[in-house]
């Protein structure tokens, strides 16, 4: 039977839970995750854990925060005044934002708090700082 290495390319179903059992993405119900071994497309601790497994194999493992989204920083949280960013809309708490940098790059933020003259926001992906657990089915290996 095929075994994933790298460069392969692989069709798998997932169910990714926090350590508490909460369900933070599947593919149940979608099309099976398909990504090449070896090029960077998935986090690290989840690609490690796929290669070396069978077409048909069933596996359950926990991806650290430091093989998934790292450690949150609190330098990727700002305060700034609502008047500076020039928004055509009232946002709330727990919204996302996209934003753009200096350098012209686009930044993802999420707003951790609000008043009526500061917004904050958080650049941290909402997954850092948690262990993963994925539940894997590896379908296919080309």
């Amino acid at each position: 039977m095929a075994t994933a290495k790298q460069g392969d390319k692989v069709k798998l179903n997932y169910t990714g839970k926090l350590q508490d059992g909460t369900v933070f993405d599947t593919s149940k119900d979608r099309e099976p995750l398909e990504f090449t071994l070896g090029q960077g497309q998935v986090i690290p601790g989840f690609e490690e854990n796929v290669v070396g497994m069978e077409e048909g194999e069933d596996k359950t493992f926990t991806v650290p925060a430091d093989k998934a989204y790292g450690a949150r920083r609190d330098d990727r949280v700002m305060t700034v005044a609502l008047k500076d960013l020039n928004l055509d809309f009232n946002p709330k708490q727990g919204d996302h934002l996209t934003l753009q940098r200096s350098d012209g790059q686009q930044l993802t933020v999420t707003v951790a708090d609000i008043n009526e003259s500061e917004i904050t926001l958080d650049a941290n992906h909402p997954l850092c700082g948690h262990d993963l657990t994925f539940d894997v089915k590896l379908e296919k290996i080309d």
